[in-house]
């Protein structure tokens, strides 16, 4: 198929090597090792963001004895391609997942493949320290826009929630999905869900706790951190992507943080839901959508040079880009300040406006 300069799509051809739960652990330990064997073990352990994983049932010996280590530890089962909550649970004892090594779980549609070979799971370690608000667990929905894998280009949306669970934590329940699953189409069957008032917080808000809890240091360590996630899991399969200057990413990270701010990722989904669940949730995914369309600058109306379109700030162009360095006393280095702004001020319409302005000047100009 021939496209025009001008035509985009959705996904590069093998996306699913970042969005698939198995693959997206199996390119991670594979850049940390290769990481550790290049530059050590310290530098190694800025990949200490994803909790210890196994494919089931390929690496089903090895998480036994990985089991038998760590008596106790609560661990969850997920299919690996599936959404929205579908085929998860936790469990504490090797004889409550019977029913999975059965296939019992998701039983294969192919009648020539045999019953007794499950569905492909990723049985991860739980993280049963969760921070809580309210007593409530919850985790992060960022939105990250991938234009090209070779030179990596990435922008990181200021807009995005957090996705708290309706039932106040506990480890008393492990069966119980209300508290331990924040997926909203989990959440919006419970019994006492209020469709009004959901159980959301725009990015703006949660930031704004966290600052005034724990002080704007602490809170911006713990957003640098995640800016570190998602470059490195994108930098995991940088070189496996199979780069079309015709297609993007629009990624949705779901981040959970534990009780010490320390930001885990969860998982990375291809397609995030983009139904709205409110007014909010629908002018952010409305100003999400426009706002990509405007980074793609199908118009050719920018310059190329832009660090902030929109909600939509410039994080990584084949390496850390900063904000205009600040300038300090004589004779002392300047301060580079990283693009990010992950739940600030969003003023997307005014900023675009601008924008154009100061690209249609600059156009005319040369």
């Amino acid at each position: 198929m021939f496209l025009q300069e001008h035509q985009k799509i959705l996904h590069f051809r093998n996306h699913y090597e970042l969005t698939r739960k198995n693959l997206m652990v199996k390119n991670l330990k594979r850049f940390r090792k290769q990481t550790d064997k290049e530059f050590g073990k310290l530098e190694a352990q800025s990949w200490d963001f994803f909790p210890s994983t196994f494919e089931l049932p390929s690496e089903y010996h090895i998480f036994v004895e990985e089991f038998k280590r760590n008596p106790g530890m609560i661990w969850i089962m997920k299919p690996a391609a599936k959404s929205q909550g579908k085929g998860i649970f936790l469990f504490r004892k090797l004889k409550d997942i019977t029913d999975w090594k059965k296939g019992e779980y998701q039983p294969l549609p192919d009648p020539n493949i045999p019953k007794d070979i499950p569905e492909t799971y990723v049985v991860q370690r739980y993280i049963d320290d969760p921070y809580l608000i309210g007593g409530r667990k919850f985790d992060m929905r960022i939105y990250v826009l991938v234009i090209s894998f070779n030179p990596l280009k990435v922008w990181l949306y200021r807009g995005g929630f957090a996705r708290f669970s309706n039932t106040r934590f506990s480890l008393d329940s492990l069966e119980d999905t209300y508290i331990h699953l924040t997926n909203v189409a989990v959440q919006k069957t419970s019994p006492d869900y209020d469709p009004e008032k959901g159980c959301k917080w725009s990015a703006q808000q949660l930031r704004k706790y966290l600052v005034a809890r724990h002080g704007i240091d602490t809170v911006r360590l713990m957003f640098t951190a995640i800016d570190n996630i998602i470059i490195k899991s994108l930098q995991s399969v940088q070189k496996i992507i199979i780069n079309d200057k015709h297609c993007f990413e629009m990624y949705g990270y779901d981040i959970l943080l534990d009780s010490s701010l320390k930001p885990w990722l969860i998982e990375i989904n291809a397609s995030p839901s983009l139904t709205a669940s409110g007014q909010e949730d629908y002018e952010l995914k409305f100003g999400l959508l426009h706002d990509v369309l405007n980074v793609l600058d199908l118009e050719n109306r920018l310059t190329g040079k832009e660090k902030r379109i929109g909600g939509w700030d410039l994080l990584w162009d084949d390496g850390p880009v900063f904000i205009d360095a600040m300038e300090q006393d004589a004779g002392l280095p300047s301060i580079l300040t990283p693009n990010s702004f992950l739940g600030c001020d969003n003023q997307r319409k005014s900023q675009l406006r601008e924008t154009y302005a100061l690209a249609e000047a600059f156009k005319n100009s040369s």
